[in-house]
């Protein structure tokens, strides 16, 4: 193991990519056929390279996605499932993010709607986008309990503020009056503030009952649908075509 003060001095002050690569170089050989400026820069380089990737996979973690590794470049737009592949390129781009739209994602169960919503998250990560991923069922639940332990107030300033928040399995459970109201704040809290991913596997067509109460679907919907872009997937479930521990993608 390579020992120097300034080694120490790198891991003093944190700067582990500066660290790891001094010692690359020494043991590479390298280091005496760059000029100081290239040494230098590579130095810098590999530190900016380092905290980046730290940074992604912090962002990663809180972003809780359903299927953490999913990525645009693993998209299939091979299987006829209705994809839309030049609108899901373009959200790939993220401008929609910026403006602060939306995206609604229905299809039928199987047919690879949550694995797409996750990997359009994924791809907000590595774009430096704060991402929060939750199941309708959960969420409600959660909502539920934390009124009881007064973590209701941080909870809704987590999913009011954090950059993309996907929601999924939208209309797979009973709303009642609690919840079609936290709903409601969510949703009006993040109007041109924030993105958000909605999946489900019921037409948008059908969230208006499914919601319930008149009064609250008409307001729901009227913030979500008139800024999103939808993609509505057919076909029969990717599952039956897949090996049982690959999701469709």
């Amino acid at each position: 193991m390579l020992t120097h003060p300034t080694l120490d001095q790198l891991s003093e002050l944190g700067l582990n990519g500066m660290y790891e690569a001094c010692i690359e170089l020494e043991k590479s050989g390298q280091a005496s056929e760059l000029s100081r400026l290239e040494w230098l820069g590579l130095l810098l380089e590999r530190e900016i390279s380092y905290r980046r990737d730290k940074q992604l996979k912090m962002r990663l973690r809180n972003a809780k996605l359903r299927f953490p590794s999913a990525c645009i470049e693993d998209v299939d737009y091979r299987t006829p499932r209705g994809l839309d592949r030049a609108l899901f390129l373009k959200l790939v781009q993220g401008a929609w993010i910026k403006e602060h739209d939306n995206v609604l994602l229905c299809g039928q169960t199987g047919c690879g709607k949550t694995w797409l919503a996750c990997a359009l998250g994924h791809q907000a990560c590595r774009d430096n986008v704060s991402v929060l991923y939750r199941r309708v069922p959960k969420l409600f639940a959660d909502l539920v309990l934390a009124r009881g332990d007064g973590r209701y107030s941080r909870l809704m300033r987590i999913l009011t503020t954090v950059q993309l928040l996907i929601i999924d399995d939208f209309g797979m459970a009973p709303m009642n009056g609690s919840s079609r109201q936290d709903l409601l704040d969510i949703i009006e809290d993040r109007l041109g503030r924030q993105s958000t991913i909605i999946a489900s596997q019921f037409p948008a067509d059908r969230w208006h009952d499914l919601i319930g109460d008149p009064t609250y679907a008409d307001a729901i919907l009227d913030r979500i649908v008139h800024n999103a872009h939808r993609i509505e997937l057919s076909g029969e479930s990717l599952r039956k075509k897949r090996k049982p521990s690959k999701p469709p993608q």
